[in-house]
C-alpha cells in the first residue's frame, strides 16, 4: 500500500530526497511541557515533608499539591508524545518537478512549488545548526512575495544543492529539441492481398514538327528548356530581442555548470545564423 506522499505523486515524478526537521525541534517546540515536569518535580518534593504533629491545614494543602502535580504530569507528557507524532508525519522532499512539504497526523496539508518558479533559496545557519546539521530555508517563488519557510530543517545544506541541480536539470531538459522517433516499417499482413507489380513507364514517342523534323526527347532537353527546381524553403528566422534572451538563458546555465563551454559556444553560433 503506498504511502501518503507517494499519493501525491504525479505521473513521471519520482522522489529525489525526503528529511524532516530535526530531532531538536521536538525539545524546543515541547519546551512548556518539559517546564511543566520540571515544576511538577519541584511540588513533589516539597509535598514529601512529613505535616506537623495535630495540623489538619497541611493535609488539605498536600492534597491540593497532589492534584496539581499529576495534572502538570498528564498534560507535560500528552504534550510531549502530540508534538513527537507531528514530527513524525512531517515530510520535506525534493522530486524531479517539484519541492514538497507535507504535515498533520489525522488532518493532512500539503504544499508544494514547482521548481520552474522557484527564484531563489535563502540558508540561515547558526553556530548550533553547523554542528549539528540542521537550519532554516527559505524558498521564493516567482511571485516575488511568497516564501516557503522551513525551519530546523535536517541536513539542510543537502536538501538546498539537490534541489537546485534538480531545477537546473529541468530547465536544461526544457531546452533540448524535440526528437521525432524514427518510422517504422509497415508490415505486409499475412492476410492482406500481394501489392499490384509497378508497370514500367510507356515508352517516349518522337514528336514531328510541323515541318517534319524531330523534335529533341525530354532526355536530350537543354538546360534552358528544364523547369527550374522549387527553392528550398528559407531558415525561420528569429527577433534580436528572442535571441537575447535565449543567450542569456543558456549563459546562466553554463555557469551554474548545467551545460559546457563548448555546447553554449555551439548553440550561440546556431541562434546567431537565425538573425
Amino acid at each position: 500500500m503506498a504511502s501518503y506522499v507517494e499519493s501525491l505523486l504525479a505521473n513521471g515524478e519520482r522522489i529525489v530526497v525526503r528529511e524532516r526537521r530535526h530531532w531538536l525541534a521536538v525539545p524546543l517546540d515541547s519546551r512548556w511541557a518539559i517546564l511543566a515536569l520540571i515544576v511538577a518535580a519541584v511540588i513533589f518534593t516539597v509535598n514529601l515533608d512529613p505535616p506537623a504533629p495535630g495540623s489538619t491545614e497541611r493535609g488539605t494543602i498536600g492534597q491540593v499539591l497532589s492534584w496539581v502535580t499529576l495534572a502538570l504530569v498528564v498534560g507535560g507528557l500528552a504534550w510531549i508524545a502530540w508534538t513527537t507524532w507531528n514530527w513524525y508525519n512531517e515530510d520535506y522532499i525534493v522530486t524531479n518537478r517539484r519541492v514538497l512539504r507535507v504535515e498533520g497526523v489525522i488532518n493532512k496539508h500539503a504544499s508544494d512549488s514547482s521548481l520552474e518558479k522557484i527564484n531563489d533559496a535563502a540558508l540561515d545557519q547558526h553556530f548550533i545548526g553547523r554542528i549539528f546539521g540542521y537550519g532554516d530555508l527559505d524558498v521564493l517563488t516567482a511571485a516575488d512575495s511568497q516564501v516557503d519557510r522551513f525551519k530546523m530543517l535536517a541536513n539542510v545544506v543537502a536538501f538546498k544543492r539537490e534541489m537546485l541541480n534538480q531545477k537546473n536539470e529541468l530547465e536544461f531538459e526544457q531546452m533540448r529539441p524535440a526528437v521525432s522517433p524514427p518510422l517504422r516499417a509497415t508490415s505486409t499482413s499475412p492476410t492482406a492481398p500481394p501489392a499490384p507489380m509497378p508497370m514500367p513507364p510507356p515508352a517516349e514517342q518522337p514528336l514531328m514538327t510541323p515541318s517534319g523534323e524531330l523534335m529533341p526527347s525530354s532526355g536530350s532537353m537543354t538546360t534552358a528548356m528544364r523547369p527550374a527546381a522549387p527553392a528550398a524553403p528559407a531558415e525561420p528566422r528569429m527577433s534580436p530581442s528572442d535571441v537575447t534572451s535565449t543567450l542569456a538563458n543558456l549563459a546562466d546555465l553554463r555557469d551554474r555548470g548545467a551545460i559546457t563551454a563548448e555546447e553554449y559556444e555551439a548553440k550561440k553560433a546556431q541562434l546567431l545564423s537565425c538573425l
